[in-house]
């Protein structure tokens, strides 16, 4: 999307960094690191404190979190959503992306669908992330009772039609919730090489490169073109378990 002319903010909260790594091809200083030298002090924080620009001149900012099985890390989530509206970004992006765990059980991951206009899902063709991907309906149609945010549809990930790792399962999901598959990334050794590097794919060189990031202008200008959006109509667990377990 930044290459196509929108000011980003992309918005990582995995301890991997792996939102932001490969635009800036290091760790950068998370939230958590920030307040932590601050005596938590939100107020004697700046925006450049926590924010650096990657590539293509996207800004990149971690929340971090606490240390492992000492806290909560859907609480630094929502705490780096009020941040963001303590500085004010909201108004200062074309496009806020923020990347968040898959299944969501806590309602601190949930809060910035408190804000966004659009959620998107990204999910592979099986059984784990489809229940993932559920979980993620669930909140976005709660969420969608009170404020704006609605379903854009979902990507299907490490999509490997060669060797018989199709969509259809993927697909028969988006149906049932009254949704539908915007993109298909490749599974390709290039991805994996990038991450390693530190690099976006569009950085990469080798074969298959231009196959790998096609998909990706192609959804860039998708999501741009103010898409049409959906209240999902997501199942409950247990029929995921029933419903999805039955199909080949």
């Amino acid at each position: 999307m930044a290459k196509q002319g929108a000011k980003v903010l992309q918005i990582g909260c995995d301890p991997k960094h792996d939102s932001t790594f490969p635009l800036t091809g290091h760790l950068q200083s998370t939230v958590i690191d920030v307040l932590d030298k601050a005596d938590f002090h939100m107020e004697d924080i700046l925006p450049e404190d926590v924010i650096e620009t990657g590539y293509a001149g996207v800004d990149t900012l971690e929340s971090g979190g606490p240390p492992a099985g000492s806290g909560c890390g859907g609480y630094v989530v929502g705490e780096t959503v009020k941040l963001l509206k303590e500085f004010g970004l909201y108004d200062k992006y074309d496009v806020i992306v923020f990347d968040v765990l898959g299944d969501v059980v806590c309602g601190g991951f949930s809060a910035p669908l408190n804000y966004a206009d659009y959620g998107v899902i990204i999910a592979t063709n099986d059984f784990d992330s489809i229940f993932a991907a559920n979980r993620l309906s669930l909140a976005i149609a709660q969420k969608s009772q009170r404020h704006k945010v609605k379903l854009v549809g979902i990507i299907a990930n490490r999509v490997d039609h060669e060797f018989g790792g199709g969509v259809a399962l993927l697909e028969e999901y988006a149906r049932t919730i009254g949704t539908q598959i915007i993109a298909q990334v490749p599974y390709h050794d290039l991805i994996r090489r990038s991450r390693l590097a530190g690099k976006t794919l569009f950085e990469m060189e080798g074969e298959g490169q231009e196959q790998c990031v096609q998909p990706f202008y192609d959804l860039a200008a998708y999501l741009l073109s103010n898409p049409p959006a959906v209240v999902p109509q997501p199942m409950g667990d247990r029929e995921v378990f029933e419903v999805v377990g039955g199909w080949q």
